[in-house]
């Protein structure tokens, strides 16, 4: 039976199909008969079952004649043949007008709305940010900029990518869950080709982002979408740019299409960098992270004020409730902790670390030092280590060069990374000189419990791990599609087998670790408050900093070279003495006297509780603190 009632069933829709195949003209006929089938027997009825109806049988055919038009609409008049001809006529002339109207009306709509759903119309906004591209850093991107706008009425955010715009909309409101005073809105097309980027209006935008895509192509897509915003918004527009390359090689290449107000940031190097001034001072991460999302204290300037024709050095007390880190000159030249004698022009603008945009008010705490707290130490002489690192990917000569110009003489690096010996060849004259760094190569996986215990990981005084794409197998040749989105995972086993040997060994190890998704970082097998260098996340936070202040370019630049001032862990006990509590602003008056920028500091006490994991940016200068030993100042000093 159920056989044959699914036979029947196909074989009517068969028909029907059939049916709908024969055209307008079929289908119309098809559906008139059906409809007088049940509507003349129907009227019929109707009319028999009426007591009131008439008694002949003309007059009966009559009424159902007239029940007949009253349901179909096309009138049912009696009367003469020529009378009742015309009358049908005449009102299925007018079905057919108002029928077409409404098919109109309705086509129209369901097109407008269709269009709307793909996202093809123009954004009139103005004051905007744009973004351009689609890749897993456009969530903390978005966030990160809702946070910056909270304290706005109305702020909008415009995303143009190659993908459905209900699909991004739904993507979005998944992961920024309460996007509060900001309009997202998605818009859908190649950010390469100019008249679809205009659809975003960039010419009116404050600011645009573009993402660089995870394919092997996407520093070439950021390219030609620099160049085609160059084209729609011409250099004199007021929108700050900002983008992002992955290879170190295309950051000219991308810098040259940005034009001289585009900012154009090279994931590898700050990556390399921060990797290795985290690798030589832990914590310093946290410190970063603090600084680099909207939640915390950030980067800000304000008016010089009554501090202009002071020495710099004066205005490091000068702020309670924010910490003073450099000076935006009148021309744009942004000085990181300058020379504290340096004179503050009355055009100049003060950087400083506070917790928003109008927290930095002038407020005297020099009365809060406390001289007899402040200890004058010798300088710590510069020792020679010995470093792990475990991976190699295309950031990892990077890393290796940065090593050679931070470390002291005699330092030893040992590598462990898949290949064979050819590889490790290539890997040594991959490597630029390093003066005094001592390199050695060997092949192993990194994931194999047996190659790691025969390292004696312990011993080594910092271990580094990368993602592991593998040693090229012959000069210049590229990681191969995929390799960097499967890293994360070799990187989370060898973390697991590392936190296995130092509990064995009763020992913390000092980890510094490279990781592509942040949502693996909750994953990895490490103590509360490690080191983890994200750098999606990493790459995303910096973006939206420029975005929303264009300077902070110049600020980054210095941060993440070895010229100039960059942030560092140093002991409290060489500032301030550990036996008595003392104020901040003791240790920012000790700090200023080395030519230092005091501003905050980390207890080790508290380094594995959650959430600042010992971390303190940015402290009220008049609270008071009792360092113990293994207490860090975090100062910005010259490298």
């Amino acid at each position: 039976m159920a056989q044959q009632h699914t036979t029947l069933r196909q074989r009517l829709r068969y028909r029907f199909d059939n049916l709908v195949a024969g055209g307008t003209a079929a289908l119309i006929g098809w559906l008139t008969l059906a409809c007088l089938s049940v509507v003349v027997p129907a009227s019929a009825v109707l009319v028999w079952a009426d007591r009131k109806a008439p008694a002949s049988l003309t007059g009966r055919l009559q009424a159902v004649w007239v029940s007949v038009g009253q349901t179909l609409k096309i009138g049912g008049a009696v009367g003469s043949p020529l009378y009742v001809l015309t009358s049908v006529s005449l009102a299925l002339v007018a079905l057919l007008f108002v029928s077409t109207l409404v098919s109109l009306i309705t086509t129209g709509i369901d097109q407008r709305v269709r269009s709307l759903r793909l996202g093809h119309s123009t954004v009139l906004e103005a004051g905007h940010t744009v973004i351009l591209g689609w890749s897993d850093q456009i969530f903390p991107v978005i966030g990160e900029l809702v946070c910056a706008n909270a304290n706005q009425r109305r702020a909008a955010i415009a995303v143009l990518a190659p993908r459905d715009k209900v699909g991004m909309e739904e993507g979005i409101a998944t992961r920024v869950t309460d996007p509060g005073t900001t309009r997202i809105i998605c818009r859908t097309g190649h950010p390469t080709d100019p008249p679809v980027l205009s659809r975003v209006s960039p010419q009116t935008a404050k600011s645009v982002l573009v993402l660089p895509p995870e394919d092997e192509d996407g520093d070439a897509h950021v390219v030609k979408t620099l160049l085609a915003l160059g084209a729609v918004a011409p250099g004199d527009g007021k929108a700050v740019v900002v983008a992002a390359v992955r290879d170190a090689r295309n950051h000219l290449t991308a810098r040259l299409a940005a034009g001289p107000r585009g900012h154009v940031l090279c994931i590898d190097h700050v990556v390399a960098r921060l990797l290795v001034q985290t690798a030589l001072q832990p914590g310093l991460s946290l410190v970063y992270q603090e600084l680099l999302d909207f939640e915390g204290d950030e980067f800000y300037t304000t008016a010089a004020g009554d501090l202009a024709g002071r020495p710099f050095g004066e205005a490091l007390l000068a702020f309670t409730t924010s910490s003073v880190v450099g000076l935006l000159r009148a021309d744009g030249v942004v000085a990181l902790n300058p020379d504290p004698g340096s004179t503050i022009g009355a055009d100049d603008r003060i950087v400083v670390i506070t917790r928003d945009d109008d927290t930095a008010v002038p407020e005297d705490a020099s009365s809060c030092v406390d001289e007899d707290a402040i200890v004058v130490a010798r300088p710590r002489a510069s020792v020679a280590g010995r470093l792990l690192l475990l991976g190699w990917n295309r950031r990892a000569p990077l890393v290796v060069e940065q090593l050679g110009q931070y470390v002291s003489p005699g330092t030893v690096l040992d590598v462990v990374a898949r290949g064979d010996d050819a590889a490790v060849g290539d890997a040594v004259r991959d490597v630029p000189a390093r003066e005094h760094l001592d390199v050695t190569f060997r092949c192993g996986d990194i994931t194999d419990p047996r190659v790691l215990a025969a390292l004696d990981v312990v011993s080594y005084d910092g271990v580094i791990v990368m993602g592991d794409t593998g040693l090229p197998t012959r000069r210049g040749t590229e990681t191969e599609p995929g390799a960097e989105s499967g890293s994360d995972d070799r990187t989370l086993v060898t973390l697991l087998h590392l936190r296995a040997i130092g509990d064995a060994a009763s020992r913390e190890l000092d980890l510094t670790t490279e990781m592509s998704d942040d949502g693996n970082r909750l994953l990895a097998p490490v103590r509360a408050g490690a080191d983890f260098i994200v750098s999606g996340r990493l790459i995303s936070l910096l973006m939206t900093q420029i975005s929303e202040s264009g300077y902070l370019a110049s600020v980054f630049e210095e941060l993440f070279t070895a010229e100039g001032s960059e942030f560092h862990l140093k002991p409290a006990g060489d500032y301030v003495r550990l036996d008595r509590e003392v104020s901040f602003a003791t240790a920012v008056e000790s700090a200023r006297r080395r030519g230092e920028c005091a501003v905050g500091y980390r207890r080790r006490a508290s380094a594995a509780t959650a959430p600042d994991y010992g971390v303190r940016v940015n402290p009220d200068k008049r609270c008071r603190v009792r360092f113990a030993a293994g207490d860090w100042l975090i100062v910005l000093a010259e490298s």
